[in-house]
């Protein structure tokens, strides 16, 4: 069973992975049809939140001290 400290670093990657799939799309296929959908508040608002909320799960596993297990 892995520690708590590589759950928690497993948990905010798969977190800022749903972060990065939240900004895909809204490209357009054709060059000259400019498409708004790409600007819309899921990708510019919400998605960033969610990577930076991933980073931080990812360093608060890095950072914290097990607690009542033997370093090894």
């Amino acid at each position: 069973m892995p520690s708590k400290n590589v759950r928690l670093i497993g948990i905010g990657l798969l977190v800022m992975v749903l972060g990065f799939v939240l900004m895909l799309g809204g490209g357009s296929s054709d060059p000259n049809v400019f498409n708004p959908d790409m600007f819309n508040a899921r990708r510019i608002v919400l998605a960033p939140i969610v990577i930076c909320i991933g980073i931080a799960v990812i360093i608060v596993g890095i950072m914290r001290k097990p607690k009542n297990e033997e370093e090894q």
